[in-house]
């Protein structure tokens, strides 16, 4: 009789603390859970700006703005024909 209730006390407890670590693990799940959905947002973000900086720098970069610059600001222009030399290597 006193060994079958502690053998029942001890399987309480080990049900209680069982219980206590389901509990444990479904919080750490849902901390875990939130933390992953805001760094996917991060990500979607840094990817939007990565495109718009994209597109700026090829904005920027195309060669009528580095032509128009060099010849506004600059002062450059193309060389005539006969001012074109050609070397072989």
């Amino acid at each position: 009789m006193k060994l079958t209730r502690a053998i029942l006390a001890l399987l309480i407890a080990a049900v209680f603390l069982s219980a206590l670590a389901v509990i444990d693990a479904r919080h750490e799940n849902r901390v875990l859970f939130a933390q992953l959905q805001q760094l996917r947002q991060q990500r979607d973000h840094i990817n939007v700006v990565w495109g718009q900086l994209l597109l700026e720098q090829s904005t920027w970069s195309t060669h009528a703005r580095v032509e128009q610059i060099a010849t506004q600001k600059l002062g450059m222009e193309m060389p005539a024909h006969p001012e074109i030399v050609v070397l072989q290597p």
